[in-house]
């Protein structure tokens, strides 16, 4: 019995080690990204915290004394009070290709979008500025498609989707980080409020081409099996999304705000039934979530459909002018009809 207590007490010091490391860690971090000044300042602040964090922690576990755990505490609030005065804002010197919100208005089957993106790429640096405002029949809608944009492993992949119509228009929706000029991605940053969010209409030879003709991305698509209403809903539900964010912007966030999750939450108004599941933080293993809730079609294998959809080739082959939409599309079987009560995405 004595050595079950010793051991029950040796684990919960244990815990409470960690915890006490990952919150002093938590906060470290938390001030390199978000303390306002220069970086050395950031890091400087940084450093008196993990200092004064540790003589605490010393002061707990080594001297025993009663007032750490309240220091440590206090400490802690008040890292806690400023990180709540962290707010989003729309108040930035924006990247160029993110310096539009998109908004719209649904009047019936007709939709008007504000600032659609259509972009003319040679280089990152180099690229002609287009923003539209573009008008959509939700009853010429005829198609659905997951894009994947692979730029890391083959765990780790960009979803948009893309919205087809019968006069061979498309329009994708992207869910995006929304970059100051001069700043780059960073996974780390995006769990500490370093990057708005922002989600993107626009035309595929600009936001798909620039990833595969430019970033040297590796993509892919794949017809999606979605009954015609709820692909209108799932779109209507992106301009919601978008004037939303208008009305008050959001941080992105890694695990919780990304470019699978907030189309998840989405769909989820469409179908309750939709699982959560790891792949869509995985978001490179996607097509297998999509074919074990019936929205990729099982006629063929996941193999064969990102064999089949691999466009990088196919993308990096057209020339200005060419029908992008349609030649990144050769010889992809088009998505089959599905049954009532299948999963729409």
């Amino acid at each position: 019995m004595r050595k079950r207590r010793m051991f029950a007490r040796g684990l919960v010091g244990a815990f409470a080690g960690l915890l006490l490391f990952l919150s002093g860690a938590w906060g470290a971090i938390a001030l390199v990204y978000q303390l306002p000044g220069p970086q050395a300042a950031r890091i400087a602040g940084a450093c008196v915290w993990s200092v004064l964090w540790l003589g605490l922690a010393a002061a707990l576990f080594g001297w025993r004394v009663w007032w750490a755990p309240v220091a440590m505490l206090v400490a802690l609030i008040a890292l806690l009070g400023w990180w709540s005065t962290v707010r989003p804002t729309h108040d930035r010197v924006w990247a160029d290709d993110v310096s539009r919100l998109l908004s719209g208005e649904v009047n019936g089957s007709r939709v008007t979008l504000h600032n659609v993106r259509d972009f003319s790429w040679r280089t990152e640096t180099d690229y002609d500025q287009h923003w539209e405002t573009r008008e959509y029949d939700l009853d010429h809608l005829t198609d659905a498609d997951a894009i994947l944009s692979y730029w890391s492993s083959e765990a780790i992949a960009h979803a948009m989707l893309s919205f087809g119509f019968d006069d061979g228009r498309h329009v994708v929706f992207s869910v995006e980080i929304r970059r100051e000029r001069g700043e780059a991605f960073s996974e780390i940053g995006g769990f500490f409020k370093q990057f708005e969010l922002i989600l993107l209409a626009a035309d595929e030879r600009d936001i798909v081409r620039v990833r595969t003709n430019v970033r040297g991305e590796d993509d892919y698509i794949f017809p999606l099996r979605m009954p015609r209403e709820a692909m209108r809903s799932l779109f209507v539900s992106y301009v919601e999304a978008a004037n939303q964010l208008v009305r008050q912007p959001r941080f992105y966030n890694t695990v919780t705000s990304n470019c699978t999750t907030i189309v998840y939450r989405m769909a989820r108004r469409i179908d309750r039934g939709l699982p959560l599941d790891p792949r869509l933080l995985l978001t490179g293993y996607l097509p297998e979530y999509l074919m074990d809730n019936g929205t990729l079609d099982r006629r063929l294998s996941v193999g064969e459909w990102r064999r089949l959809g691999r466009i990088t080739d196919r993308a990096r082959a057209t020339a200005q002018g060419d029908d992008f939409s349609a030649a990144i599309r050769v010889g992809v079987p088009p998505a089959q009809s599905p049954s009532s009560g299948a999963s729409t995405l």
